[in-house]
């Protein structure tokens, strides 16, 4: 805990544990550096350049996680499994997204005991967005 949330009586965030808005952009960053070479999951993402794919699932994890809300107050409520409805989420695209979000994860270097809860969260919410078989 740092010094502000116990003076304040709050647990410290898991956004703020783990450095914050870096932490979280440098995950993404690098997670869409895997997608952006995947012949499986590339074509899920219709944009051309993947900048916008990037900075929404950014700001997700970030509110998410604890920090600002900024993801709510532009895009409204996340109903991720509504957002994703038109792509075809199978289990073996599942699976190449756990794989690149797993490199981007254990590049990270968290404390293991944070690193087993934002896995475990990605690996749930990877299962959630399955819609196809």
């Amino acid at each position: 805990m740092t010094q502000a949330s116990i003076s304040q009586g709050k647990p410290e965030s898991f956004y703020a544990r783990v450095g914050g808005e870096p932490t979280f952009r440098a995950l993404v960053h690098r997670f869409y550096e895997g997608v952006a070479e995947d012949p499986l999951l590339r074509p899920l993402y219709p944009e051309q350049d993947l900048g916008p794919a990037e900075e929404r699932l950014t700001l997700f994890l970030i509110q998410y996680w604890g920090g600002p809300t900024t993801y709510s107050d532009e895009r409204g409520h996340p109903r991720l499994r509504m957002r994703h409805a038109p792509f075809r989420v199978d289990a073996q695209a599942r699976d190449r997204w756990l794989h690149h979000m797993g490199e981007a994860v254990k590049d990270l270097k968290l404390d293991p005991a944070d690193e087993a809860e934002l896995w475990q969260y990605l690996e749930r919410a990877a299962h959630f967005m399955v819609n196809a078989e």
